[in-house]
């Protein structure tokens, strides 16, 4: 067992917590952290891993929101589905909740497994992330200038409707198209532009996560195809337990931040970085 190589799966994970919650792009950082400290693994166990590492991060998710999506149980059960019974136990809010979820999931969960491969191939190079980075800073910018002094007209998790949440998933899709939209990036400003509250979005991203994530995690497992060594599983595990450690933080936190701050400081953000991105490898090329 390599304890280098332990540790620098440390690293991915602390960036991992703190990228796939930020609306910054995860697979921009992972990117280019691997160009200046790469795992010493095979191309496809790395391809797994950079995907695996999230079980960590979702995870944290389902810890911090629990209460907000465990749909079973008679405590603070507002809308039980019947007054007696084993349908006491039903939460009908949360049931609700989940509903919305699998119509955001839908587009991108198609999309998806027919054509992940081809995507991967096609838009997984440095110039489709930089300019993914890039174009979605901006339009973090533009929906920040286009909703000062708006009242957003969905300000709770309850109040979501179902068109609005697959038009959210529309954009998601756009995220499991091209690297470096950042999954959270594209559905934020989408709910954004649909008179969403910040909080609200953050919210219904994060859990729109728990099924994305733990899908394409569970879909590389299956294609990885190969059998998984001692020092991998190492590797793994210490990717997913720091990427859940971190992420616990970065979540509390953001939703915090939220309800004072706007998501421009996020945009210039991204388009420093894609700046960043494009350079590196130009030069990089040049030398």
């Amino acid at each position: 067992m390599n304890i280098i190589e332990i540790l620098k799966a440390v690293l991915f994970g602390i960036v991992e917590g703190i990228a796939e919650w930020l609306p910054i792009s995860s697979t921009g950082h992972m990117i280019i952290l691997n160009e200046i400290m790469p795992l010493k693994v095979s191309d496809a166990f790395y391809s797994l891993f950079e995907v695996v590492i999230q079980l960590g991060a979702i995870v944290a998710v389902i810890w911090v929101f629990w209460d907000r999506i465990w749909p079973f149980g008679k405590k603070d059960n507002r809308f039980p589905a019947a007054k007696d019974g084993p349908l006491a136990w039903v939460k009908m809010d949360k049931i609700r909740l989940w509903l919305k979820v699998v119509v955001a999931c839908v587009p991108a969960a198609v999309v998806g497994v027919l054509f992940d491969d081809v995507f991967d191939r096609l838009f997984h190079n440095y110039v489709c992330v930089a300019v993914a980075l890039i174009l979605f800073g901006v339009a973090f910018i533009l929906v920040e200038n286009y909703r000062r002094g708006r009242k957003s007209k969905i300000r709770s998790l309850d109040a979501l409707d179902y068109r609005t949440a697959a038009l959210i998933g529309v954009f998601q899709l756009i995220a499991a198209v091209f690297p470096g939209t950042s999954r959270s990036g594209a559905t934020i400003v989408g709910a954004l532009l649909l008179g969403v509250s910040r909080r609200t979005s953050v919210q219904f991203t994060f859990i729109l996560a728990i099924p994305v994530m733990l899908g394409a995690s569970l879909l590389k497992l299956v294609k990885y195809g190969a059998p998984i060594s001692g020092g991998e599983w190492a590797i793994l595990i210490a990717g997913m337990v720091t990427a859940c450690a971190v992420s616990l933080l970065v979540i509390r936190r953001l939703l915090n931040y939220v309800r004072r701050h706007s998501f421009k400081p996020f945009g210039w953000y991204r388009i420093a970085l894609g700046v960043v991105v494009l350079a590196f490898f130009l030069i990089r090329a040049a030398v």
